[in-house]
């Protein structure tokens, strides 16, 4: 089934980008932007603003997570259930891990 596709797309020849196109320079090339090793600052303040806002977002759901899961805990408990939620604490707890320690990550793979 796929050999028939493979012949065909196989039988396409791909030009390269005429010069002088849209972005100039030599055929088949993407054009680069300029910037000199220096992000404009507009830009960084709006992406620090919503890193900040993702964090944040995390740190209050783990939270919201941690109080969910204490009070499914509290009530299984009154009624005399046995449950997993220790399983699940752990799993929320994992992931409140995650999010305290994503940027501090980010920030050593990528500096």
């Amino acid at each position: 089934m796929l050999l028939p596709v493979y012949r065909v797309l196989a039988g396409l020849a791909l030009e390269p980008a005429p010069s002088g196109g849209p972005g100039g320079g030599e055929p088949g090339k993407v054009p680069q932007p300029k910037i000199n090793g220096n992000v404009p600052t507009v830009l960084t303040s709006k992406v620090d603003l919503i890193l900040g806002l993702i964090a944040w977002a995390g740190t209050a759901a783990g939270v919201v997570g941690v109080l969910v899961t204490g009070t499914m805990m509290a009530v299984s408990h009154r009624r005399g259930e046995s449950s997993e939620h220790m399983s699940r604490l752990g799993m929320v707890l994992g992931g409140c891990v995650l999010v305290a320690a994503a940027g501090p990550l980010v920030n050593f793979v990528f500096t």
